[in-house]
């Protein structure tokens, strides 16, 4: 079983500034989230940061409520929550993948993402998952962001955008339009 194996964690990462973060949360099944944010939280005030939450109605929605705050706010990272459980349709499958994949998309957009978003075959494997002290992947989730944004920090902040830019802002810089040989 997973849960005993042994595992390396890396050493909470120290800031020399203030780091906010926004936790994003699906309280879908709210024990269990609740149990997530506390590890959460926890990990963020261990590590002297501080944190913002939103709620929203299940894990699709965290993405989008994180891409929102990213272009709205001033957050320094993000940390997803919440509990995906299988259940008799393949429901299970299209959020499971999709919560995952909109995440890792805003990752390589440059956010830096705490996924604590779990996906299960059952409430035990939830409970046990969530425990803040067993498992505690929302502490886990809360780490992995507060490391990105160290690493941020450490290699500076990037001002240029990340990813594709619109054919709008190419056409206002003057760049040579298509079928162009830039000549």
């Amino acid at each position: 079983m997973a849960g005993n194996e042994q595992h390396y964690v890396l050493p909470r990462p120290v800031f020399d500034k203030p780091v906010k973060l926004l936790i994003v949360v699906a309280p879908y099944y709210k024990d269990i989230a609740d149990n997530l944010l506390a590890g959460a939280r926890a990990e963020i005030e261990a590590a002297g940061a501080s944190c913002d939450l939103v709620e929203v109605p299940g894990a699709l929605e965290v993405p989008t409520a994180l891409g929102m705050a990213d272009r709205l706010s001033n957050f320094d990272g993000y940390v997803a929550l919440g509990c995906v459980i299988r259940g008799e349709t393949t429901h299970y499958e299209t959020v499971c993948n999709d919560s995952s994949r909109a995440l890792t998309l805003l990752g390589l957009q440059g956010l830096a993402i705490g996924n604590g978003i779990l996906t299960v075959e059952n409430r035990a494997q939830a409970e046990v998952r969530a425990d803040p002290d067993g498992q505690n992947k929302g502490g886990g989730a809360a780490a992995a962001a507060l490391h990105l944004i160290a690493l941020r920090h450490k290699w500076g902040r990037v001002d240029k955008p990340v990813g594709f830019r619109p054919w709008e802002e190419y056409r206002l810089a003057g760049d040579p339009g298509e079928g162009s040989t830039g000549a």
